[in-house]
């Protein structure tokens, strides 16, 4: 089980997969090291439209169209159903791509692992990495495989998409949270979820209570992945599970029509504290991606984007050192300033979120300055390199800002109706 590489890959999620076969198109020596078995379950199943180049790029945009439902946009309501406001990607400021998927992510994911095995790049599941080593040369890792093998993987360099498992954050000692998003989350996926497949189903939904929200995404046409995201000091005060928290809150206000006669189809899962950015993404023979180097919060679906543009970016940056080893140091701290602004731009974006003042001016959309088709954009994936989207979203954190002291925007209670007698 000893080999040599150029790039080693903890993880083959989005981000792994994504760097895999990229690199192994380049006609370079990778291997994927994945301690789980394809397809599995995974949560975070709404992708932006700004992905769809990558899909492009990678050959794969046929095979997923063939298992995706098709997003043309979202949905932001209110816990009482005195709002809703719906917009489409067809709107949003200069925007290339108009449209993009919700996903099994079971199916999602092993397309594109299977695409970079398919590609040249060799992949090994049910494998474990015990510890790595780092010297001036490269990066030694011992493994495990399925069969309890043990052995040694030698590359020159070393990405990790291992998720929140972090494996070189946690070596490292480089994970901080974001003390500010310590969230909780409960979900599972539910068939007869009523009207989500009617009219214009194919919107990612995201309904707002006071001190918490639901997400309610059709991953195909019987399927709704449907969860809860709350403080997780409440839900420790709850004292309940997680399979009684989800169904406590889907008994509320909007929830309770919407999710009318659902069935749940699978266990409840759970997650927590999930909310965090390694003070390092690059060292001097490793890079991290995807969830590996930070992850901010599942609303607005930033999740998976970030860690397909994370592995694209990696792959592309060890591809060139390959080639050039001198212009390592100067890559590098490219691809962790880039990934750090991206980075921080969503977590401006999803802090304000969680603030009654969002809804309220969002929920109240004006296309004066072109403020709505702008932020439609940031929501679709644009990172922001433009002027015009940057000084926009500005203009929008000021109105947010003035919210608080002055109403701008009608004012929300966002209490769920109870029920009728």
């Amino acid at each position: 089980m000893n080999s040599n590489y150029d790039v080693a890959i903890i993880g083959g999620g989005p981000a792994g997969s994504t760097a895999a076969a990229l690199l192994a198109q380049k006609g370079r020596r990778v291997v994927v090291l994945e301690r789980e078995k394809f397809p599995r379950f995974h949560i975070g199943e709404s992708l932006l439209p700004y992905s769809v180049a990558t899909f492009d790029r990678l050959g794969v945009r046929e095979k997923i169209e063939q298992i995706a439902v098709p997003k043309v946009g979202g949905e932001i309501a209110t816990i009482c159903g005195t709002r809703s406001v719906k917009f489409y990607f067809k709107d949003g400021f200069r925007l290339q791509h108009q449209r993009a998927y919700q996903v099994a992510r079971s199916d999602f994911d092993k397309v594109l692992l299977d695409n970079a095995a398919s590609r040249g790049a060799e992949v090994r599941e049910e494998t474990t990495v015990q510890s790595l080593d780092c010297d001036g040369d490269g990066v030694t890792l011992k493994v495990v495989g399925k069969n309890g093998a043990t052995g040694e993987v030698r590359a020159s360099y070393l990405l990790d998409c291992s998720g929140r498992n972090a494996v070189v954050g946690s070596r490292f000692k480089l994970k901080r949270a974001y003390a500010h998003l310590q969230k909780f989350s409960a979900y599972a996926h539910f068939e007869n979820v009523p009207k989500i497949f009617e009219g214009d189903c194919n919107l990612t939904r995201l309904i707002r209570s006071e001190d918490h929200w639901f997400w309610m995404i059709a991953v195909n046409a019987e399927r709704t992945s449907v969860g809860v995201v709350m403080d997780t000091s409440t839900f420790k005060q709850l004292r309940m599970t997680p399979e009684q928290v989800l169904e406590r809150y889907l008994a509320e206000g909007e929830m309770r029509e919407r999710m009318r006669g659902a069935v749940r189809v699978t266990p409840v899962y759970s997650t927590g504290d999930y909310s965090y950015r390694n003070t390092s993404l690059a060292g001097e023979r490793w890079l991290l991606a995807g969830d590996a180097a930070g992850f901010i919060d599942p609303i607005f679906s930033t999740g998976v984007f970030l860690a397909i543009l994370s592995g694209e970016q990696a792959a592309d940056i060890f591809d060139k050192i390959l080639t050039t080893p001198s212009a390592r140091p100067a890559l590098f701290r490219r691809y962790e300033k880039k990934m750090n602004r991206v980075m921080s731009m969503y977590l401006r974006f999803v802090t304000a979120w969680y603030r009654r003042e969002f809804i309220e001016v969002f929920s109240n959309p004006t296309e004066r300055f072109q403020l709505a088709p702008a932020i439609n954009a940031v929501l679709a994936g644009n990172i922001g390199n433009s002027f015009a989207i940057w000084w926009r979203m500005q203009l929008f954190y000021f109105v947010l800002f003035m919210q608080r002291f002055v109403a701008l925007c009608p004012r929300l209670t966002l209490i769920p109706k109870t029920e009728p007698t």
